[in-house]
């Protein structure tokens, strides 16, 4: 099982960028997949979940209706389209997958369900 962030960089406020989890050694479509992040001091955040079929998702407040998550089984890829970014957002990423067996609610979006996780990924966002 292998999940591998992607896609992070330096971008100024307003800016946009796309987040890659890229998946292997598991079949995605039996997955839900979450974007998480942390900053130094506090605490890993869920940022958005999406479920297995990658027909639901959640959103933190914080970044709804600037924030997209998408699923493509057919890359293995689970993608986090982040748009109108603010310096608030700067942190490094991490994607996870979310074990059912755990019996953790996807959709809380919490990470108390991830038993694999991906390297980080650093957003950096200018003011």
């Amino acid at each position: 099982v292998q999940l591998q962030a992607s896609g992070g960089g330096l971008v100024q406020a307003g800016g946009s960028l796309r987040l890659s989890c890229t998946t292997s050694g598991f079949p995605l479509e039996h997955y839900s997949i979450g974007w998480f992040r942390q900053t130094p001091g506090r605490e890993r955040e869920g940022v958005s979940c999406i479920d297995s079929s990658g027909g639901s998702a959640v959103y933190v407040d914080s970044v709804k209706g600037r924030f997209t998550i998408s699923k493509d089984l057919a890359k293995e890829t689970v993608y986090l389209q982040m748009d109108n970014l603010k310096p608030e957002d700067t942190a490094v990423y991490f994607c996870g997958r979310d074990n059912p067996g755990y019996g953790n609610d996807w959709s809380r979006c919490n990470g108390a369900g991830i038993d694999n996780w991906g390297k980080g990924t650093l957003v950096t966002v200018s003011s």
